[in-house]
């Protein structure tokens, strides 16, 4: 069972969208819209019954939201951030292709979903609500008069504003709204004829940040969501987890072995103190056999300035060939300028610790070679 906030055009009333599954070998699905009067309410009521058919395809709808869609039924969905969107989302893909796998259609499977069809129970206004869905389309861009050229010219811009504002705002209370308010805020042109395209790239964008980065065979970047994540930490042969963040809890202290750095993504935080245990952490795992997971809250800032850290230390590379080639295996990283100070200070301390190191084995070199002509 799976639950996403939606949306509604009363303020004080609290509409869900919730996806049940059976468990077993055959497992089938519905959405049912639940209905609160308020957002204290332990009561509430069924809206909505849609059931998951071998059919039923899931899409966005270039407003904010996304529609699913059967043979016999139509409805549009806006989840009340992107967060929330993108996890309903997977969940509903996830439900679509065991739908197919088990070749659910009516007449072969869902019998109990009646159960549910016979208790919606919500008022008329609700229901009017989860109805008027049915009818709503995405508005589609007119690109009469506009060039491709102009269009890829101005989808680039936007894709770059998207990204600094998808990796410097919170996602679990940023809606799509707010982004193409926040797009039409900076860039200045209207952002109607690019409703569908935005929506996209912020899929996009969010999938890159929610897929682990793998740095090194033995070495993963990513966000909170991986590291909540177990199957993925088991298939990515995990057993070390290094949390970065001061907000995030160990998700499975029984399973993983972690480490903590408890510090905000600000710019006065002191990173570069830390950058000795977390080399030895990283580097345990790597000797270990098994990866390790480094992360923040997204997987920007505060991971990625720790895994660049330890990649010129162990590689002995410059900052800006650390950079460059943790950047190219997560292209959305963004250490803050107090962290780039600090990774600036580090490359000073590593260069001055080499050349000490070089010229130790220099002056032992030139003594062992003066005894050895001496006895020669």
């Amino acid at each position: 069972l799976d639950a996403v906030q939606l949306e509604s055009v009363n303020p004080v009333r609290v509409r869900y969208l919730i996806v049940v599954s059976t468990l077993g070998n055959k497992q089938e699905s519905i959405l049912l819209g639940m209905d609160f009067p308020n957002s204290d309410s332990d009561l509430c009521t069924i809206g909505l019954v849609m059931p998951i058919w071998s059919d039923t395809q899931v899409y966005l709808d270039g407003d904010g939201g996304f529609s699913v869609t059967t043979a016999e039924d139509k409805r549009i969905f806006k989840p009340v951030s992107m967060q929330t969107m993108w996890s309903v989302l997977q969940v509903l893909h996830g439900c679509c292709e065991r739908a197919v796998k088990a070749a659910v259609i009516p007449g072969n499977g869902l019998e109990w979903a009646q159960h549910y069809h016979q208790h919606v129970e919500s008022d008329r206004f609700c229901l009017n609500e989860w109805e008027a869905m049915d009818d709503l389309e995405s508005v589609r861009r007119d690109s009469e008069g506009q060039s491709s050229e102009d269009r890829m010219s101005k989808e680039r811009l936007i894709k770059e504003h998207l990204r600094d504002i998808m990796m410097t705002e919170d996602l679990d209370s940023l809606t799509s709204k707010m982004v193409h308010a926040a797009l039409q805020t900076r860039i200045g042109f209207d952002m109607r004829p690019y409703k569908e395209y935005i929506d996209n790239e912020i899929l996009v964008t969010m999938a890159q940040m929610d897929k682990p980065s793998k740095i090194f065979d033995y070495l993963y970047l990513g966000s909170e969501w991986n590291a909540a994540n177990i199957e993925e930490l088991q298939r990515n042969n995990v057993g070390y987890i290094l949390n970065v963040t001061r907000e995030i809890d160990n998700f499975f202290p029984e399973s993983f072995t972690y480490m903590n750095i408890r510090v905000y993504d600000v710019e006065a935080t002191d990173l570069l103190s830390h950058w000795t245990d977390t080399f030895n952490f990283i580097n345990t795992a790597r000797k270990s056999g098994q990866a390790v997971l480094v992360h923040c809250k997204m997987g920007v800032s505060r991971s990625a300035s720790t895994v660049i850290a330890y990649t010129m230390k162990h590689y002995r590379w410059p900052l800006d060939v650390a950079l460059a080639y943790v950047k190219e295996r997560r292209s959305i990283i963004k250490p803050n300028e107090g962290f780039m100070k600090q990774l600036q200070t580090y490359s000073g301390i590593l260069n001055i610790f080499e050349t000490e190191i070089l010229n130790i084995i220099s002056s032992k070199s030139k003594y062992f070679q003066k005894v050895r002509k001496y006895f020669s």
